[in-house]
């Protein structure tokens, strides 16, 4: 047997095993996915989203046994055929994971001057790779400072707190934590609000038509929340006030809704849903519409909105309807996450 080199020899006090260099972790966290579509796998899914007490504040008495005896018995099924519809076949995933995948690996390469010290990984709040897997990981790489990096343009405390709730979680087991920062929301950052309405520019010149309305769709949180004190619809109206300013639209052009609506509560208005069926009987029958708090699309823009929202505007009426992209792992959007990073860097990068 070789000598014990963390033994106390000598009166010399114990000594750790030599340590990996210091490293910078950089943790880009989504929302989440399931892992397939059938049954017990939405099931799964849904359980850990819907049990998290950051989006469903219901309280437990009466959210667990509605939710474990009426949702996870009906809702899985249904929201297995519409994620079926958008799942990235070729790689058996849904599109959030390989759109969230893609970003984090054209972060490595934008920022690759920080050498092998810099290592960019990424997670979701709901699924896998989960939050506490990956920053186990970026500690075992020797990261003793880590950025987390919460995807949601406009904080709130359903998506961004949640994101860091699990994270502070994950910290609290560990003896050797990594000092930690969490980057701050960018709903009025220029480099961003820019890039959306470079988006919506060059969509709109490949239309062989012309909107009578732009639409932006944000994922609704419910009105009690915001009467409670989150700041996220405050938010999104000054994201939607700054990106309509850029594109120079008059009020008459311009609307800004909420989407996603679940259970009975009221939640924030207008609902897209409703407005989708009132603009062709105010004589709006040619819209656009984006979903500018996404930095990826998912369940929510490419089946909830593309598809029926969709059908909706055209039962009612509507005579052309376009869905703009997010800003995914374009150019443009690398740009936004590329800015945030480095922002939150500094001094250390």
């Amino acid at each position: 047997m070789g000598p014990d080199t963390t033994s106390n020899t000598d009166n010399e006090p114990p000594r750790h095993l030599p340590a990996k260099a210091p490293h910078i972790g950089v943790l880009l966290v989504n929302l989440g996915t399931p892992e397939a579509t059938d049954y017990w796998s939405m099931r799964r899914y849904l359980k850990e989203f819907l049990s998290d007490r950051r989006v469903i504040e219901t309280p437990r008495w009466l959210w667990w046994p509605l939710l474990n005896l009426v949702i996870l018995t009906r809702r899985p099924g249904p929201k297995g055929r519409d994620y079926e519809g958008i799942w990235n076949k070729e790689r058996d995933e849904g599109p959030l994971k390989t759109i969230t995948r893609a970003q984090a690996e054209k972060l490595k390469a934008r920022v690759a001057e920080g050498g092998p010290n810099l290592i960019v990984d990424w997670a979701m709040r709901y699924g896998k790779p989960s939050t506490p897997e990956r920053i186990e990981a970026l500690a075992r790489e020797g990261c003793d400072r880590l950025l987390l990096v919460p995807l949601y343009p406009q904080y709130c405390a359903a998506t961004t707190a949640t994101a860091c709730d699990q994270a502070f979680d994950a910290l609290r087991k560990m003896r050797r934590q990594p000092i930690l920062r969490v980057a701050a929301p960018w709903h009025d950052d220029a480099i961003y609000i820019e890039a959306l309405a470079a988006s919506v520019r060059a969509h709109l010149a490949s239309l062989d038509f012309e909107p009578d309305m732009l639409i932006a769709s944000f994922h609704g949180i419910p009105l009690a929340y915001f009467e409670k004190g989150d700041p996220y619809p405050d938010l999104c109206r000054e994201t939607g006030r700054l990106l309509g300013e850029a594109l120079l639209l008059p009020p008459e052009k311009f609307d800004l809704t909420f989407q996603s609506r679940f259970g009975r509560a009221e939640w924030m208005k207008p609902y897209t849903i409703d407005t989708m069926r009132e603009l062709p009987r105010r004589g709006v029958k040619k819209i656009a519409i984006i979903a500018p708090g996404f930095t990826a699309d998912c369940l929510e823009t490419l089946e909830e909105l593309a598809v029926e929202n969709r059908n909706a505007f055209l039962e009612a009426g509507g005579e052309h309807f376009t869905y703009i992209p997010c800003l995914n792992d374009s150019e443009a959007g690398m740009d936004v996450i590329e800015a945030v990073v480095r922002r939150e860097l500094k001094g250390w990068f």
